[in-house]
């Protein structure tokens, strides 16, 4: 969800990639609850955090509390911000919805940030 809010509310302003500690597919009630709103994030997928140079990457956030899982080379980019989010994995559509409103306002003050 929160790459889908910053293609789109980043457009042309920021470049994003999502990865994770493993390569993952998007979660179909995220899918859902994000079409909801206007925003298709069926064909986005994790790619896994050994494809990508830390070095390349003003900003890395991370969600759900997994910060601590991370390389030390990625919590030491110029922005870093792990937001501890609910991982609304398995829930009902409800929760999603929630941490969506959660990740739609971080994602707007990152971007209003950077700029």
């Amino acid at each position: 969800m929160a790459e889908g809010f910053a293609r789109h509310l980043g457009e042309g302003r920021v470049a994003v990639t999502s990865s994770g500690l493993e390569a993952s597919h998007v979660d179909p009630m995220a899918v859902q609850a994000m079409s909801e709103i206007g925003i298709d994030i069926s064909n986005q997928t994790s790619k896994p955090l050994s494809d990508f140079n830390p070095e390349e990457y003003d900003a890395v956030i991370s969600l759900c509390g997994c910060g601590v899982n991370l390389p030390s080379d990625w919590v030491l980019r110029e922005v870093f911000e792990d937001w501890q989010l609910e991982d609304p994995q398995g829930e009902d559509i409800e929760i999603y919805r929630q941490v969506r409103e959660q990740i739609k306002e971080r994602v707007e003050k990152l971007i209003e940030s950077l700029s």
